[in-house]
């Protein structure tokens, strides 16, 4: 049997839904946008136990579902966890900064965070220092770019179109009252399709999800679901509200802990090895000594 498709549905909508949801519209009826969703998860689900699609390519593919209904707010790096530098800054506290945060970007504020000068990039900077002492110094206003400035509430697969287009990487956001919430970058939205794009900064993969130390402690890693957890350290953790220990753990905190930082939980010292703005990535536990 062929399916005839109208051509018109491959057009954009005016609420600028992806054009994706109007061309599968008619495989599933009439239904709203959440309804023709979960139609397709159902089909994706069926797949996989089928082993028809590659496992990788339906987590894309569900990536790429849950960014379309996602918004700026929800993934961004919050206010209080930005790295920035200041406008006034030095040449060696600039590299300061930069030598202790792995990135590629910063935000340059004035007289404060909700005063965004611009966006320094780490090659400018580097060009500009070669060229020191053709330039008479460092001067920031000549090297920063203009920021990219989003409200919180943008849809995040419209800001990755918008990223795309303007060749930009980075953005702040800002809410309803034109300050400054917290910024994203284009990484930030393509891990939600893919998974986390890690570099040489993020702790090794190569071991399972809990790991013996000689010593008797234990390493853990954030993302070590909940299920998985309470059997190996035989405790009861509720899976209701919570998927991995990485989100027990920040939850008992109370905001996303720095590594360092240490709490004890029902017999034993969780103690955060790693840690973004975002998630627990690493822990370390040890038994407390009743």
């Amino acid at each position: 049997m062929v399916l005839a498709i109208p051509i018109r549905t491959m057009a954009a909508t005016d609420d600028n839904r992806p054009k994706w949801r109007d061309w599968l519209a008619p495989l599933f009826g009439n239904g709203d946008d959440a309804d023709g969703t979960a139609r397709i998860e159902d089909l994706l689900k069926d797949a996989a136990v089928r082993e028809l699609v590659d496992p990788d390519t339906v987590k894309i593919i569900y990536g790429a579902l849950q960014v379309s209904d996602m918004r700026a707010r929800d993934i961004m790096v919050p206010r209080a966890n930005m790295v920035f530098i200041k406008f006034n800054a030095s040449t060696e506290e600039i590299l300061q900064v930069f030598s202790e945060n792995p990135h590629s970007r910063f935000p340059v504020i004035g007289e404060d965070i909700d005063d965004i000068r611009g966006i320094l990039h780490t090659k400018d900077l580097i060009s500009k220092i070669l060229n020191e002492s053709k330039t008479n110094g460092l001067v920031l206003e000549d090297i920063i770019r203009q920021a990219r400035v989003i409200p919180e509430s943008k849809r995040l697969n419209v800001l990755l179109k918008d990223f795309r287009s303007a060749r930009q990487h980075m953005a702040i956001v800002v809410d309803e009252y034109t300050s400054v919430a917290g910024l994203i970058t284009i990484e930030d939205v393509l891990e939600q399709i893919v998974g986390d794009i890690e570099d040489e900064h993020d702790p090794a993969d190569d071991e399972g999800l809990i790991v013996k130390l000689d010593d008797g402690t234990f390493r853990v890693k954030g993302e070590t679901p909940i299920g998985e957890f309470n059997e190996y350290f035989q405790v009861s953790f509720a899976t209701d509200e919570f998927d991995t220990i990485g989100g027990i753990v920040t939850n008992r905190f109370g905001h996303v802990p720095s590594p360092n930082e240490f709490m004890e939980i029902d017999g034993y010292l969780y103690t955060v090895v790693n840690a973004d703005n975002r998630r627990v990535d690493l822990l370390h536990l040890a038994a407390v000594e009743q």
